[in-house]
């Protein structure tokens, strides 16, 4: 059953750190998601005690898939319909929005993790196909107490493109989703969304990054609209977005073994790295790639690491 949300104030005390159960809690907020939602749900769900999944503003069939997998999942899939009109991030809307409004994308997005009812919390996109092996790690380790509750663990994942031919490759202008945004954390009232200009800032509070590992495939940039879409830029011409996209469309297309050598950290970034932890942690994240995905092409490292993808990504196509 979807539960309608017309306004929403947060309040750090809605995240009652005392009153949480064990276990872990995965949220999500949704605009048309329909390309990959099914995926992203079902290749996760099983490794959480809940999938928080809100909506806003959708016009395509998210919100009947999102019934339909509430009924199979039962409680496990907890739907919410956010009625507030939220500004997308780099939207001249977003920034001018104040971060407590009920339209503010930092609200929506507190709201989603205040639903949350579980002691560790993590986002899920409605793009991320899982790695299983790498998820079920890491959540064993939450479960079995090995995890350290004072970091926060970020994990990244590939973006995926087609050519002209539909041959999936790594993008140049944008290999890489994950740098230290996305992960698992023990939550706290310190641990919310605050308001940049820019987008909403996850604030982990005085949780340090730590690099968990390569978790999902990003589906994103294979979505309708090429993945921008819900950043209305037609209506934003100055959106960060809209110059992402530029370097996106004219950017060279990579295997995954190009990506490999590419990603290699080099001097600057490691000169950079001894000041900087969010740049540390991309050096993590980029020396592990070599040993997450060892195989020759990217359909190799798919067929090891996400079984079943093409019944999701040819479906797409």
């Amino acid at each position: 059953m979807t539960q309608t949300i017309e306004s929403f104030q947060f309040a750090p005390h809605m995240l009652a750190p005392a009153q949480r159960l064990p276990g872990v809690s995965a949220f999500m907020r949704i605009r048309n998601g329909a390309d990959f939602l099914e995926a992203s749900i079902r290749t996760h769900i099983a490794f959480y005690d809940e999938i928080v999944a809100v909506h806003n503003q959708c016009t395509d069939a998210t919100p009947e898939i999102l019934a339909r997998l509430a009924q199979e999942f039962g409680p496990k899939l907890r739907v919410f319909h956010y009625l507030p009109h939220v500004s997308p991030p780099g939207s001249d809307g977003h920034a001018k929005t104040p971060g407590d409004a009920p339209a503010s994308m930092v609200t929506y997005s507190n709201f989603a993790l205040a639903a949350t009812r579980h002691q560790w919390a993590v986002k899920l996109d409605d793009d991320h196909l899982a790695i299983p092996d790498a998820v079920a790690r890491m959540v064993g380790d939450i479960r079995a107490g090995r995890a350290d509750d004072s970091v926060m663990h970020c994990f990244s994942g590939l973006n995926l493109v087609r050519d002209e031919q539909g041959a999936l490759h790594v993008p140049a202008a944008l290999a890489v989703s994950g740098k230290g945004d996305i992960g698992y954390f023990r939550v706290t009232e310190q641990t919310r969304f605050a308001h940049d200009p820019r987008f909403e800032r996850f604030a982990r509070g005085d949780f340090p990054r730590h690099f968990a590992g390569w978790h999902y495939w990003h589906l994103k940039l294979l979505k309708t609209g090429g993945g921008f879409a819900n950043y209305d830029l037609a209506e934003n011409p100055n959106s960060r977005y809209l110059r992402r996209l530029a370097r996106l469309r004219s950017g060279a297309l990579w295997g995954l073994d190009t990506a490999r050598k590419a990603l290699v950290p080099g001097p600057l970034q490691r000169l950079r790295a001894m000041l900087d932890g969010k740049e540390r942690l991309a050096i993590a994240r980029d020396q592990a790639l070599g040993e997450a995905f060892p195989q020759d092409t990217l359909v190799e490292a798919l067929d090891a690491t996400a079984p079943g993808w093409r019944n999701w990504l040819e479906s797409a196509q």
